[in-house]
């Protein structure tokens, strides 16, 4: 098999932001060239199937600044410092839809945006959940949208629902609960 591995000659840091930095590293190709390649380094991410006691999945909806409209989307967040990746899921389940869950279970380790991302982001399925407080950040607006996976999947179908780890995510919960 051939080598296609880059090797990282320099690396620049481009802007360091609240959720992200931007980096411009020159690499050496595999011929020997060089090139550059530009990316994002990301904290890392979970996002949460969460199934409600009647069997439907609580999705969100909010707005997103860079495609500039509301999205329908599982809830998610990035892992903070120091936070294991349960923790996480407790934590942001709590924040973006007032639910605890009293069970998860780890399904997928996904790359979203491989080509200008280091971005890893671990989806699980969040079951027997109950009710707690919303607690959501200052600058975060988000609507409850309670759904039947049928509907979920149509939405998917249709194109109402773009977001790639809430397909992925959907496509999983398909699987897993249509088999129960």
């Amino acid at each position: 098999m051939k080598d296609l591995t880059e090797k990282q000659l320099s690396s620049t840091h481009i802007f360091k932001g609240r959720l992200l930095d931007v980096w411009s590293d020159e690499v050496k190709l595999p011929d020997g060239r060089s090139s550059v390649r530009e990316y994002i380094k990301h904290p890392g991410a979970v996002a949460m199937i969460p199934v409600l006691p009647d069997g439907k999945i609580l999705l969100i909806r909010q707005f997103r600044y860079p495609i500039g409209g509301v999205e329908i989307e599982l809830p998610a967040g990035k892992i903070d410092p120091g936070e294991s990746l349960e923790e996480t899921v407790h934590r942001e389940l709590e924040e973006e839809t007032g639910y605890r869950a009293g069970k998860i279970t780890k399904l997928t380790e996904i790359h979203p945006c491989i080509g200008y991302s280091d971005e890893r982001m671990w989806i699980y399925l969040v079951e027997n959940l109950t009710k707690t407080e919303t607690n959501t950040d200052g600058d975060e607006f988000i609507e409850l949208l309670p759904t039947e996976l049928s509907q979920c999947m149509e939405w998917v179908q249709t194109g109402k629902i773009t977001d790639v780890k809430t397909i992925i995510g959907l496509f999983w919960a398909e699987k897993l609960l249509f088999q129960k």
